[in-house]
């Protein structure tokens, strides 16, 4: 499961950074979506993948059973989704903003707009 894993996050930040590479402003979008879910993955899976185990103790236990999830990348994951929705909320109105003043999402069509004013 760890070599899948491996697998589907560096093909995440492959696709990520081929989005990131192309002229669309949307592809840019779609390739800081899929970075951050990339990353989110690389830090779950770095925190070690227990399945079939909780992350925190019972009510009735003190102590968590032996073997138990580590909550640290659970909770830092979680903060980084919502950070993610938000900086991918901000990117798209600057992309919706560039739209309305350019017509167009080509990243070149940015440069004539540069030599206009």
């Amino acid at each position: 499961m760890d070599l899948l894993i491996s697998i589907l996050i560096g093909a995440l930040f492959a696709a990520g950074i081929f989005c990131l590479l192309r002229r669309s402003l949307m592809k840019l979008i779609i390739g800081i979506i899929l970075l951050s879910q990339a990353a989110n993955l690389l830090v779950f899976a770095a925190g070690g993948l227990t399945p079939d185990r909780p992350a925190f103790a019972l009510s009735e236990t003190e102590l968590p059973p032996a073997g138990y999830a580590d909550p640290l990348p659970q909770a830092l994951v979680l903060t980084a989704i919502v950070i993610g929705f938000g900086l991918v909320v901000f990117a798209i109105s600057l992309l919706l903003k560039a739209y309305r003043a350019v017509g167009s999402d080509d990243v070149n069509a940015f440069n004539e707009t540069d030599r206009i004013s």
